[in-house]
């Protein structure tokens, strides 16, 4: 009788501590967000790069009991995905995304066509209108500048302004913005047909100038330069996003580019990714300021899309038909991803269409802004 009740006291505290007697309705919702996400990187592919990390990180975060995110206590040790976690609140991983991101990049589109600068700054329309939505409100100017870079859709630059003047909100804000860059083919399309004509969208633009290879090097040094000294907050990313860069058009450093752009930019992808959705708890997520960050965003990323279309209807109109609006909407920061729809949409009225260089030129203009803006706004909240 000893040895049944021994056993029946083992199996008894077996079944308590196990996740399926802590499940509660809040984690089976955010369990079945985190397959949806799953779903749509996998069976969709909507940016799987950056969707499935974060819904397999959402998922863990979400089987109870696991302390995957704990907080170390005394001499207790926290959780595994804590302390990758540090790397976003520390503001190590974002600029590293940066770094990669320049290493990348073709700034070429964007020396071609320097007009295209406005495009990328019209887009960044969004991150103020959140931002004044986000005060209106109730959230502090400081909690509402981290929202608002969401409307930027570049989640490296999101998250590192929100570790330095939202720490509280990092979790939503840095879903928000993930989410809604991966979800880039299916929010911009909608938006750009619905603001353009068939005619507009089917204009084939000219083919860019040839840029030199000494452009090429020279604009790193000098937008590290003149960004920097404007604005000294944004020196992280604007250094790191233009460092790559100089690794990739000097052409001296190839091993440094790989690193940069494959090695190091695919590891600190998945590091960002499951310890961004790992933060996507049911307490975190499921709560009325939450849902508020997490549609002042999607407005953010409409009207910032919106803006960049609209201002580029009127350059369509100043230069007698020549500019496709379509790459207006490029100039939000989901390089190369709104750039690839911009392409897409255009090629759907006119097979003959190719924007996607014509595209680049705001999309890499609209990071450089993006970062900019943040610099902004630490400067007048730190």
């Amino acid at each position: 009788m000893d040895f049944f009740n021994m056993v029946k006291d083992a199996l008894f505290g077996f079944i308590q501590d196990s996740g399926f007697i802590a499940m509660d309705y809040k984690s089976f919702i955010m369990i079945c967000v985190a397959l949806l996400f799953m779903y749509l990187a996998i069976a969709k592919q909507y940016e799987p790069l950056l969707l499935v990390p974060i819904s397999f990180g959402m998922l863990l975060a979400n089987l109870p009991l696991n302390g995957l995110m704990d907080v170390p206590k005394g001499e207790e040790i926290g959780g595994m995905l804590h302390y990758l976690y540090l790397g976003n609140e520390l503001g190590i991983f974002p600029p590293l995304i940066f770094l990669g991101v320049g290493a990348l990049t073709d700034f070429g589109p964007l020396i071609a066509n320097p007009k295209s600068i406005l495009l990328g700054a019209a887009a960044q329309l969004g991150i103020f209108t959140a931002y004044l939505g986000a005060i209106l409100l109730g959230f502090t100017p400081a909690e509402a500048a981290s929202i608002g870079i969401v409307g930027g859709a570049d989640g490296p630059t999101a998250i590192y302004l929100a570790t330095r003047l939202a720490k509280d909100l990092l979790g939503p804000i840095a879903v928000a913005a993930y989410s809604y860059m991966a979800l880039v083919p299916v929010i911009q399309p909608p938006i750009m047909r619905l603001l353009t004509t068939k005619k507009e969208r089917s204009i084939q633009m000219e083919q860019l100038r040839p840029v030199s290879k000494t452009e090429k090097i020279l604009f790193p040094i000098i937008v590290t330069i003149f960004v920097i000294l404007l604005i000294p907050s944004s020196a992280s990313l604007i250094g790191m996003l233009m460092l790559g860069n100089l690794f990739k058009e000097s052409g001296v450093v190839p091993k440094l580019v790989f690193a940069a752009s494959e090695t190091l930019m695919y590891i600190v992808t998945i590091f960002i990714g499951v310890t961004v959705g790992a933060t996507s708890s049911a307490d975190a997520f499921l709560n009325p300021k939450t849902l508020g960050i997490l549609a002042l965003g999607l407005m953010a990323f409409a009207v910032g899309t919106a803006g960049g279309v609209l201002l580029g209807k009127v350059m369509c109109k100043l230069s007698g038909g020549k500019i496709n609006p379509l790459i207006g909407a490029a100039g939000v920061s989901a390089v190369p991803m709104a750039a690839r729809v911009a392409q897409k949409v255009g090629r759907e009225e006119n097979p003959n269409n190719y924007l996607l260089m014509h595209a680049m030129g705001p999309n890499v203009a609209g990071v450089i802004g993006s970062a900019v803006a943040a610099g902004v706004f630490l400067t007048i909240y730190k």
